[in-house]
């Protein structure tokens, strides 16, 4: 009985840990940080092409990392719980970085590099609101 429970816990404590498990993932965390991102975002900030980080985004919403909304034609995505940032810089710590390294990362303004609305409100024409 014991055995069954632990291989269940264990595959529980898995699943989240295998599906972030990518580097790229970690820096799609990482790039939402506490706010939100839409996809044009994370390619201004990542330098990745669209289809590739949808592919990373489909799998941290299937892992229940993600959540997104709609809003005109963007998708934002946000951490469904932020303290998986708290296991970023845990395992960037026993990594032999410092936790200072990966929160200085972590997204918490607005990417000015990036047009959507969310980054950038003030280049939409007013008319259009």
């Amino acid at each position: 009985m014991k055995k069954q429970a632990m291989d269940k816990i264990s595959q529980q404590i898995a699943a989240p840990l295998e599906a972030i498990a990518s580097p790229q993932r970690i820096a799609i965390l990482i790039a939402i940080g506490t706010g939100e991102a839409c996809v044009c975002h994370l390619e201004a900030a990542l330098g990745w092409r669209q289809a590739y980080i949808s592919q990373h985004l489909m799998a941290l919403r299937k892992a229940d990392i993600l959540q997104d909304r709609r809003s005109g034609r963007y998708i934002f995505y946000r951490l469904k719980d932020a303290s998986i940032l708290d296991l970023v810089t845990a395992s960037a710590t026993l990594s032999g970085l410092s936790a200072d390294t990966v929160s200085a990362l972590i997204n918490t303004q607005l990417n000015l590099s990036c047009e959507c609305p969310q980054c950038a409100p003030a280049l939409i024409p007013v008319e259009s609101l």
